[in-house]
């Protein structure tokens, strides 16, 4: 069916302008559930001085022990990976980084 129809230009302006707005709408609401993140915590992230696994531990609320039951990653890896005396495996970043509901690469330290 290839029918066509003709409107007036400023009617076709408004519609567009409508599907503008509702596009506009649309990706608000999307943004709205995107996670903001503290500035203090972001700023510490950026300066890479201290263990990202820590500071979003700590921003989720989190023990060492009780991110050790979330993700199955033993109590004294978690404390050494915070405290860089260990470099965790592809595994135990995944679970990490999955108990935390983050990205892997927001776990991993600076690349030196």
């Amino acid at each position: 069916m290839n029918e066509m129809i003709t409107i007036p230009r400023a009617t076709y302006d408004a519609m567009r302008e409508r599907l503008e707005d509702l596009e506009d709408i649309v990706a608000s609401r999307a943004a709205e559930h995107d996670e903001r993140l503290p500035h203090d915590l972001v700023t510490l992230l950026l300066s890479g001085g201290e263990s990202a696994l820590r500071l979003w531990r700590r921003h989720r609320g989190l023990t060492q022990q009780a991110l050790s039951e979330a993700s199955g990653v033993g109590l004294s890896t978690i404390t050494e990976m915070e405290s860089s005396r260990k470099t965790g495996t592809v595994e135990a970043y995944r679970a990490l980084a999955a108990a935390l509901d983050v990205s892997v690469d927001e776990l991993l330290p600076p690349a030196d």
